[in-house]
């Protein structure tokens, strides 16, 4: 949530942000509702002024004998008065609030100005896309050749872009888990937290899910409970409405979830294989810092986050999200693509961002030095890394001529075998 007091000060640049982003939001018409709302405050402070000095007045009225019938009436008068402002107030109040909530985060001076995907900026790569001598096969077929995923049966059971994983595939993914948890709590410091799946509706807002990914969410009819579409979110909210000791920053906590997405308008995108799931495993890079070194931050993030790729020797490239490409809540996003053969492209495996104090705001998390003032925190995520699209580039670019697969070295010691025949 941006801060009201920057429109108010600064409505142009906010203005200037939106338009970068090519999102629209209506400015004018929240500083009106601002300015309608504080000057009512005003008149609401001044009437209760009024009612508190004539209410004084009654006791000596009546000690001296007055009708204070007259002042009574008065003074009845203004109580309705006020209740009635309050309650205009309040509506403000949500009406404020709601077009707050709505305003998406503005984009950082280093994020590269562009209109979608297109225009996202190629920072470094680690190794050159995979080559190979023989015809490479797309990991949904390496999976059903090997009888390890299995598409089909879980259409039977659930539905389309869901996926049973068998024997060695369940265990590949199993170890791709360990292997990163293990890396980030072992190697990068971070605390690994095992959140819950399901979080209520007030989280949802918290992380900037909700109100505008609603149609994405899978809401759990009859409760106020949402399954989570990252471990972000309740992890994220491990600290909402808190103070944190300034000592304490940065936190870096590290969670694995299964995440469940609707993927509302991405009807025939990458319908095949682990790419685009409905339900799918991700481990999760979480950080709560100092305003003042966020940014840097955020570079240790994203190098967390390769470092995973790095150790599997599988291709990848970070590219720096242009303006209308990043997400509702970030300022500056780093994606992080693998390279899929299959796809003959590189496809994203983490989205490593900086929120600043967005998140914070929506879920009040602050923190304090000693006995200053409380500050916000600024909020960093990334994916390090989606399970199951690791999964699927080790399947891809690990394949051989005989149609085995290679287990990258860092894994072998997770999966017991060299290689899946």
């Amino acid at each position: 949530m941006l801060d009201i007091r920057l429109i108010r000060q600064d409505p142009d640049a906010v203005k200037k942000g939106l338009l970068r982003r090519h999102a629209a939001a209506d400015i004018d018409g929240l500083l009106k509702k601002d300015e309608e709302r504080r000057s009512m405050l005003q008149e609401v402070e001044q009437l209760k002024a009024r009612r508190n000095s004539d209410s004084k007045k009654v006791p000596q009225m009546k000690k001296n004998g007055e009708d204070v019938s007259l002042l009574m009436s008065e003074m009845k008068e203004l109580g309705e008065e006020i209740k009635s402002l309050d309650e205009r107030c309040s509506l403000l109040d949500q009406e404020i609030n709601e077009m707050l909530l709505s305003i998406p985060n503005l984009p950082h001076e280093t994020t590269p100005d562009g209109l979608d995907d297109r225009d996202n900026v190629e920072i470094r790569r680690f190794m050159e896309p995979t080559v190979f001598d023989f015809e490479p096969k797309p990991h949904w077929e390496i999976g059903k050749e090997k009888n390890i995923l299995d598409p089909e049966t879980a259409a039977s059971v659930t539905g389309t872009r869901f996926t049973f994983y068998r024997g060695l595939g369940a265990r590949l993914e199993r170890s791709v888990m360990n292997f990163m948890l293990d890396m980030h709590t072992m190697k990068h410091g971070y605390t690994e937290i095992f959140p819950p799946f399901m979080v209520h509706e007030h989280s949802m807002y918290g992380t900037g899910q909700l109100p505008k990914f609603r149609e994405d969410m899978y809401h759990i009819e009859g409760t106020d409970y949402y399954l989570i579409p990252t471990a972000e979110v309740p992890v994220t909210n491990m600290y909402r409405n808190c103070v944190l000791n300034g000592e304490d920053l940065p936190i870096l906590h590290t969670a694995y979830s299964a995440c469940f997405r609707g993927e509302a308008g991405s009807a025939g995108r990458d319908t095949r294989g682990l790419i685009r799931q409905h339900q799918f495993n991700k481990v999760e890079l979480v950080k709560f810092t100092r305003p003042d070194n966020s940014f840097e931050e955020l570079e240790k993030l994203t190098a967390d986050a390769e470092d995973i790729l790095k150790t599997l020797k599988i291709p990848y490239r970070v590219v720096a999200l242009c303006a209308g490409d990043i997400g509702f809540s970030s300022c500056k996003t780093y994606d992080i693509e693998v390279w899929m053969p299959s796809y003959n492209r590189y496809v994203e495996i983490s989205s490593c961002s900086n929120f600043l104090d967005f998140q914070a705001r929506r879920a009040n998390i602050r923190f304090r030095d000693g006995k200053g003032k409380p500050e916000y925190v600024h909020t960093l995520n990334g994916s390090g890394l989606a399970i199951g699209r690791t999964t699927a580039a080790i399947l891809e670019n690990c394949q051989k001529a005989d149609g085995s697969v290679e287990i990258p070295e860092a894994l072998r010691k997770y999966m017991g075998i060299d290689r899946i025949d």
